[in-house]
């Protein structure tokens, strides 16, 4: 009974900790009524992304209150027409510039080596560097708003974490947790005061650089073999002295990252073992994961079949503070807070295996993405 109430009890901890961090930390983003006179450099790599980039190209050309804007885009080895999509929705507008990418050189992945090719070749009067997924689409002031943020947070980088889109079983049991886990576990105003490169987040997806501080920490070269090149160019823009800070952009943005299980499966195994490191490490976050909050619901059950009311009302509250913590970060950040929440801990088994197969498909060297090894 009393490792339970341990357990509830830290659970209610981490609940009360995502309520401050939604509530009073997290950052979020309004444009200036007149904008931004800065010059912006929008840099968006893509690969093999036909049948996505129109929406999101269509959304940066469609951006209010940046009257410097440039729309740079690299095709990265597509084989399926990417760059005729862009030159087609780009329709000749002169602030697009298309690149054909070179293939990475040893010792670089695919995303960092295409995002390096796009910042050396941003227009040089450009003071900030945005770069987008293709699989982002942004609001009409998200730009702007986003480098208002960025200024206003005295910082050198800034993720404005989209609103993530989810449709499928697969993607509304997982896509949540990666609000949830930020929300919950690091704590914000902290990560931004710390010059710690260990106490860092980011999310490739949107991210909002000083092209000053982003050249001081040496760009995508410093993180050029890295599978997590955005959370690491975080670290890289500590070690240099900057600033970082998280933003809650669902206003400003929305991400679909994957469509289907198997895109889901294989995009987080090909990263979750870099999240953790050590596989003793990723065991230990594991079991204390499924310990707080797949283990109370398991034991309530247990305990009504046994007879016992006092330890299923207990295990039963362990239950509920997950649920709630779940709720506060959906709701803070755009996401379906009701009734996903109630499958959160079956979301953390799932979390847990995709683990385990990304540590077992990285031992075997068989990581790949988009027809590249990651490993």
């Amino acid at each position: 009974m009393v490792v339970l109430i341990s357990l509830v009890l830290g659970v209610a901890a981490l609940t009360a900790h995502t309520w401050v961090n939604a509530t009073r930390w997290l950052r979020r983003p309004t444009a200036a009524p007149g904008g931004t006179t800065e010059a912006v450099a929008v840099l968006l790599p893509l690969r093999d992304e036909a049948t996505r980039v129109t929406p999101c190209l269509q959304a940066l050309l469609a951006q209010q209150g940046v009257p410097d804007l440039r729309i740079v885009v690299l095709d990265d080895g597509s084989t399926d027409g990417t760059a005729e999509v862009v030159r087609r929705v780009a329709g000749g507008d002169p602030r697009v510039t298309v690149l054909t990418g070179a293939a990475p050189p040893p010792g670089w992945l695919g995303k960092p080596h295409a995002c390096h090719q796009l910042a050396v070749s941003a227009d040089p009067t450009a003071g900030v560097l945005v770069f987008v997924d293709a699989d982002v689409v942004l609001a009409p002031d998200a730009v702007a708003a986003a480098v208002g943020e960025l200024r206003a947070a005295g910082a050198t980088l800034l993720t404005p974490y989209p609103r993530i889109v989810v449709e499928s079983v697969a993607e509304r049991l997982v896509q949540p947790l990666l609000q949830w886990l930020w929300l919950t576990f690091l704590p914000l105003r902290a990560m931004e005061r710390s010059a710690r490169p260990s106490l860092a987040a980011a999310g490739g997806q949107f991210l909002v650089v000083d092209r000053a501080g982003y050249t001081a920490a040496g760009g995508h070269a410093a993180v050029r073999h890295q599978i997590l090149e955005d959370v690491e160019l975080a670290r890289a823009v500590k070690r240099a002295g900057g600033r970082i800070a998280l933003a809650d952009g669902s206003r400003l943005a929305t991400c679909r990252m994957y469509e289907n299980w198997a895109q889901l499966r294989d995009g987080y195994s090909k990263s979750l073992w870099a999240v953790f490191g050590h596989p003793g490490a990723a065991a230990a976050v594991l079991v204390g994961l499924l310990a707080l909050y797949t283990l109370p619901p398991v034991v309530a059950v247990g305990a009504v079949l046994a007879g016992a009311p006092t330890v299923a009302v207990t295990a039963w509250a362990g239950y509920l503070f997950g649920v709630a913590g779940r709720m506060i970060s959906a709701r803070s950040t755009g996401g379906r807070w009701w009734p996903d929440p109630l499958a959160h801990p079956v979301s953390v088994v799932v979390l847990g295996l995709l683990l385990v197969r990304s540590y077992h498909l990285r031992k075997r060297r068989q990581l790949s993405w988009r027809g590249r090894p990651v490993t």
